[in-house]
């Protein structure tokens, strides 16, 4: 036991070792402090002011994060820029914002019960499209997003990878193969000069249940331990609706129900699903921002939510509860903690607690993560004699040209639960992401 402990300290080590090494190979610029731009994902999703809806993973973050995006290497800009010039001008004259992405990861393990490797793609179509006070605060829009996820030559995509592994958890969360889907089509509208704000229609209840800045899967931390907590049960994109109140300049208030029993990939079954089962999500959060342009870096909230019992999937009603702070600071770091508790409702984690930081740099286009997280297996969902699970994960998000990201990721699973034989299991993966 006493070289288990020793190797998690090692492993500690190097890892902070590496952060640290990436800082000084890739050196932030020497612009001057007040030219500096926001950090990406941590600004405003859609043209104007907003209110507290669609983090840095929704359909207006990715927008906004691909539009202020800059390329270590100017390679093909020029080639590319009409094409830029041209959507620039379709969302100017006709209120359509879109873009598209490829997203591709492979992940290996050390050591498995099973399969050892799991690569996966997903090809994405999104956006939004303003119809109402186009030019005014208070808009209304369609958003969009059509997606194919999809296995790259393995027997399996690498959200089950963790599962085969014995780690009780998922060390991909959106790198799936569940084909085609209809993920976002709903009606997204401001009232009383953006102090409220609903959403409703097909939804992705994670683009703002639980957000942070660090919370997306596609371009910052791959495990969920570090993405919306594993303590709540947050449903597949489905029907639902969700308001959002900015009762001051600091203090917000969100609530939503969502279709417990969401399937993107059959859209025919969405409003039977919803209405003729009518089993739901629902969850309420308060939160505290420190800034409005920063909103999801400088953000402490508190979320409460409620499972329906769902009967065909044989899955009992639940509760839970999340709390969440992170901070910028001096406009590099990112720090944050976050922790979540869960009875019953199929949450696949009882209890969580996660630290880690962010820090951003060349031009705050890069960004080196760190995360640490406990967590215990909820026995209400898998049965009881399950034991905690440490998790660390370690990334560098590299944005090689304006349109190419690369990110290297490791992974250490720490006695994980459904295998007591291993002391740590070793995930190595890289990402990589075109937009345009």
């Amino acid at each position: 036991m006493e070289i288990a402990y020793l190797r998690k300290i090692y492993f500690t080590g190097i890892s902070c070792l590496l952060l640290f090494n990436a800082a000084l190979v890739f050196p932030e610029s020497d612009q001057p402090s007040e030219a500096k731009a926001t950090p990406v994902g941590v600004g405003s999703s859609i043209e104007g002011k907003a209110t507290q809806f669609g983090g840095p993973s929704s359909v207006g973050g990715t927008l906004d994060t691909d539009k202020q995006a800059e390329g270590a290497v100017t390679y093909g800009e020029e080639q590319t820029r009409d094409y830029f010039s041209y959507k620039q001008k379709i969302q100017k004259d006709y209120g359509l914002a879109f873009g598209f992405d490829y997203n591709a990861l492979y992940q290996a393990s050390t050591d498995s019960l099973g399969e050892d490797d799991a690569a996966s793609g997903a090809l994405r179509i999104f956006g939004h499209w303003t119809l109402v006070n186009r030019d005014a605060d208070d808009k209304g829009m369609v958003v969009f997003k059509v997606e194919h996820r999809h296995r790259i030559g393995t027997d399996i995509a690498p959200q089950d990878l963790g599962f085969e592994t014995g780690y009780i958890g998922v060390t991909a969360v959106p790198f799936s193969d569940m084909g085609w889907a209809l993920t976002n089509l709903y009606w997204y509208q401001h009232f009383l000069e953006n102090r409220v704000a609903f959403v409703a229609g097909v939804v992705d209840c994670t683009d703002y249940l639980d957000v942070y800045g660090l919370v997306n899967p596609w371009t910052t931390f791959a495990n969920l331990a570090f993405s919306t907590s594993p303590t709540i049960p947050a449903p597949n994109q489905g029907l639902g609706a969700a308001m959002s109140l900015l009762t001051t300049e600091n203090l917000y208030i969100l609530g939503g129900l969502a279709d417990a029993n969401g399937d993107p990939t059959d859209p025919g079954e969405l409003f039977d699903s919803f209405f003729d089962d009518a089993e739901y999500f629902s969850h309420v959060e308060i939160g505290w921002i420190f800034s409005y342009e920063k909103r999801f870096s400088d953000n402490i909230h508190l979320t409460v939510w409620h499972a329906d019992e769902r009967d065909h999937a044989n899955v009992s009603d639940g509760w839970g509860a999340a709390f969440s702070l992170s901070r910028l600071m001096a406009d590099r770091w990112e720090p944050f903690f976050r922790a979540g508790y869960a009875h019953d409702g199929g949450a696949l984690w009882k209890r969580s607690i996660s630290i880690g930081t962010g820090y951003y740099t060349r031009k705050k286009n890069d960004l080196i993560g760190l995360g640490l997280n406990w967590g215990r297996p909820s026995e209400d969902t898998l049965g009881p004699g399950l034991g905690d699970q440490y998790t660390m994960e370690v990334f560098y998000r590299f944005q090689l040209l304006k349109s190419l990201t690369i990110t290297p990721d490791v992974q250490f699973l720490f006695d994980p639960s459904s295998n007591p034989d291993e002391d740590l299991i070793t995930i190595w993966g890289l990402r990589a992401r075109l937009a345009f």
